[in-house]
């Protein structure tokens, strides 16, 4: 817009006295000298400045909004002026203040979806992640020409849409001056400043499914260049401005749109900081439990049945370790990267759509719809001026995140190589078509895969079933084989866990009330208007334990609150946690050549980095600024279940705990009755003790009998009591996983059955009970036991 210099005049009259008004001059002193610091000519005013001072603010602000080509240029002026009576030396001759906004726009913050007609010639603030960088040009601002034959000088000044005052000049380059002599261009001195234009896409997880993404082209020159890369989050306030396209808008009447940036924000590097004290408290509270990890891994995807070292995986993954940029120029990652591979139909996918919804920065991908440059990075041309651009891929788009690949199986080993880099190094790096670029992609990948053969192979090692190269599977910290166990104990769970998902259904004002005890007995913390924990219900968190107790289950909602507080730690390795982490890591590596089927990693220095992540991320899920050995056991747990693919069931658990409370009860009542039998007895305690003592090699205390009778009556009932159907699940379950892992199939000797059981076992078998499970099975036809040889042979 072209302002005559009244109109410009006056509206810098009314900035300045708008400014003396609300004493900003003190505002400029305070910012001065760090601005001056780092040699910044754009001054950042905030619009809250304009709104917190009655009418008169909010009609400024109004107007720097709706008609920004008319007000921006005399706001220049006036902050420039109020600039130089306070400091005369802190700009150059000539030079002026070019003045960026921030603050509330409120209705004028929008994405790329919703930037549409209505916001032409306004100034908006779009919020998206840049997708694509054009090289950095200069443009040239004033041109001097000299002319030999008159020995006169000529100097030309060039305007385009960019420009905030005066009309848009043409783009002809002065040859000859008026007389038709031919002009010298003097280069050094002419006015250039740095040109750029970026491409902004909606963040992918905002994006409206079935539908491409919307993307607008952004134009930043001078200061705000470079400001920004592929993949960064940002928010950009500018003018959105029409311009004719190749065919001048003479064809059918649509014009192209850009945005002419007026300041550019970093969204990923504002900080998280908790804003609500009673949140913090929340999360220290439960931070203190025992069962806290458990706790956050039952939380992650309560709709799926079991999976509970994979969902515990997950929570460190999401938390990650510690990254490192050493002096010399070395990058050790602190993301976890993860790998499932097993049957169909084991909820893999599920747990990445979960990994979805929790995780605060998340990127979707499948194999078989990624390429290897879809996923790192491209060299794209410009359709408009044909110069070379970068392009973005999933893993750059995902810095600071994680990228989900479901389908791994099914990528081409060409596009499975391109990651390699992405996965350790962290770095995605182009040199293709004269552009030699480094991006970085530092982001967790979680992969989901089936075996080579569909189905997983238990006969074949981990590493035949995978069928991968050692070189990307080596990169991946933990890799689980996540098994359809085909256990009458563990369907019967699964399908009741299934019944209730599809029998759920959330009670709402009017609705129908499937369970009337689901709106009673639910713990919610209503402080500050936040709930922490889901209120029970049985139809979705199944039923209470043994004792009565509910299961916690911590809401969505603070779950990400307390993933992205805890994420801010930064622990440090203490002596004791590195000397467990060494003798730890040696232990491996002996274990791995021991063990004869191996395990589903090769046992190598990055599994020492491994464990160091994955005690860093205990650490930070225990609100510590130190990694102490309780957070190298957590690690270490679950490294050693991803290593020897066991397959633990929660069936196997709740046995466990329901006999140990089952002896709890019993030492109870046999205790009590001991109690009340010497109660009965205190009329005569003389003679018990004398008979006692007639027979030196006899006498036993009270305290020693007390225990002694404790142990018979615990041992008795256990040879008596018959054997629960449960009890037998859990035995036969052990049995096959041993077999499986040994790769037994025709016979076993009895004596080797009791030492394989009782692995990790909660209660362990006697001799007795083992036999007479064995008959229980032979009775049903799962074996053949041999007296004769003491063997077993399986049918």
């Amino acid at each position: 817009m072209d302002l005559s210099e009244d109109v410009r005049t006056a509206h810098k009259r009314m900035f300045l006295k708008f400014f003396e008004q609300i004493d900003y001059n003190e505002e400029i002193k305070k910012s001065l000298e760090s601005t001056s610091a780092q040699n910044c000519r754009r001054w950042v005013v905030n619009l809250s400045h304009f709104y917190h001072h009655g009418d008169e603010g909010s009609n400024m602000a109004r107007r720097l909004l709706q008609s920004p080509s008319e007000y921006m240029q005399p706001l220049c002026d006036a902050v420039t002026d109020m600039i130089r009576s306070l400091d005369a030396k802190f700009l150059k001759e000539g030079e002026q203040i070019v003045v960026g906004l921030e603050g509330p726009f409120v209705s004028r913050r929008v994405t790329p979806r919703e930037l549409l007609s209505g916001f032409i010639g306004s100034m908006v603030c779009v919020e998206g992640i840049i997708t694509k960088c054009s090289l950095v040009r200069p443009k040239v601002v004033k041109s001097v020409h000299f002319c030999p034959v008159t020995e006169k000088f000529t100097a030309r000044e060039y305007r385009d849409i960019t420009s905030n005052i005066g009309l848009p000049t043409g783009s002809v380059y002065p040859t000859r001056d008026d007389s038709g002599n031919l002009l010298v261009t003097e280069f050094g001195l002419c006015n250039y400043k740095d040109h750029q234009t970026l491409s902004m896409q909606e963040v992918p997880e905002n994006s409206a499914p079935g539908q491409l993404p919307r993307t607008v082209d952004v134009i930043v020159e001078d200061d705000l260049v470079d400001s920004c890369k592929p993949g960064d989050r940002v928010a950009i306030v500018g003018i959105y401005k029409a311009l004719a396209g190749k065919s001048k808008g003479s064809v059918n009447g649509v014009f192209r749109t850009v945005l002419i940036a007026n300041n550019v924000s970093l969204l990923n590097k504002m900080s998280h900081s908790l804003r609500n004290w009673g949140d913090e408290k929340k999360i220290k509270k439960v931070s203190e439990r025992d069962d806290a990890f458990s706790l956050l891994a039952n939380s992650l995807a309560p709709s799926i049945y079991g999976h509970l070292w994979i969902k515990k995986a997950v929570i460190l993954l999401m938390l990650g370790g510690n990254e490192k940029n050493l002096k010399n120029g070395t990058h050790l990652r602190g993301d976890i990267n993860m790998m499932m591979v097993g049957d169909p139909s084991v909820a893999k996918s599920q747990l990445l759509r979960a990994i979805m919804n929790i995780a605060p920065l998340a990127v979707s991908t499948t194999g078989r719809g990624s390429s290897g440059v879809g996923l790192t990075a491209a060299v794209t041309s410009d359709q408009e001026t044909g110069e070379r651009r970068l392009e973005a891929g999933a893993m750059v788009l995902a810095d600071r995140g994680v990228v989900c690949i479901d389908e791994f199986d099914k990528m081409n080993d060409q596009d499975r190589v391109a990651i390699h880099e992405v996965m350790e190094q962290q770095t995605v790096t182009i040199a293709k078509a004269g552009i030699h670029a480094s991006l970085n992609a530092r982001c967790s990948v979680v992969a989901a895969a089936n075996p080579i053969y569909g189905t997983y192979d238990r006969s074949l090692t981990p590493t035949k079933n995978i069928g991968l190269p050692d070189s990307l599977l080596s990169r991946f910290d933990l890799l689980f084989i996540v098994l359809d166990q085909m256990d009458p104990g563990i369907d019967r769970q699964i399908s009741e866990h299934v019944l209730r998902m599809h029998r759920y259904r959330s009670v709402v004002d009017g609705g129908m009330r499937l369970d009337e005890s689901s709106r009673h007995g639910g713990e919610e913390d209503s402080e500050n208007g936040s709930s922490v924990f889901v209120k029970y219900n049985r139809m979705l968190h199944g039923k209470r334990t043994s004792k009565g107790r509910k299961r916690d289950t911590l809401t969505i909602n603070f779950l990400k609150k307390y993933i992205k507080y805890a994420k801010r730690f930064q622990p440090e390795l203490t002596d004791e946690a590195c000397e467990q982490i060494a003798t730890a890591y040696a232990e491996l590596r002996n274990a791995g050549l021991n063990v004869k089927t191996g395990g589903t990693l090769p046992i190598t220095a990055r599994t020492l980095e491994t464990i160091i992540r994955l005690s860093t991320a205990h650490a930070k899920l225990k609100l510590r600024i130190q990694v102490l050995k309780a957070d190298v056991d957590a690690a270490l747990q679950v490294l050693n279940f991803a290593i020897y693919h066991q397959e633990l069931n929660e069936m196997e658990e709740r046995e466990g705990e329901w006999l140990r409370e089952m002896d709890d009860e019993r030492r109870a009542a046999k205790k009590a009755r001991v109690e009340s039998e010497a109660g009965n007895n205190d009329g005569a305690p003389n003679n018990r003790c004398g008979n006692k003592t007639t027979n030196n090699d006899s006498f036993t205390s009270p305290a020693d009998e007390t225990e002694t009778e404790a142990m018979n009556v615990d041992d008795a009932p256990r040879a008596s009591e018959p054997i629960s159907q449960e009890r037998l699940d859990t035995f036969s379950t052990a049995l096959g996983r041993y077999r499986h892992a040994q790769h037994i199939e025709n016979k076993m000797a009895i004596a080797d059955i009791e030492g394989a059981v009782n692995t990790g076992a909660a209660v362990p078998y006697s001799a007795t009970e083992i036999m007479s499970l064995l008959e229980m099975m032979q009775e049903k036809g799962r074996l053949m036991i041999y007296r004769d040889t003491n063997e077993v042979y399986f049918t």
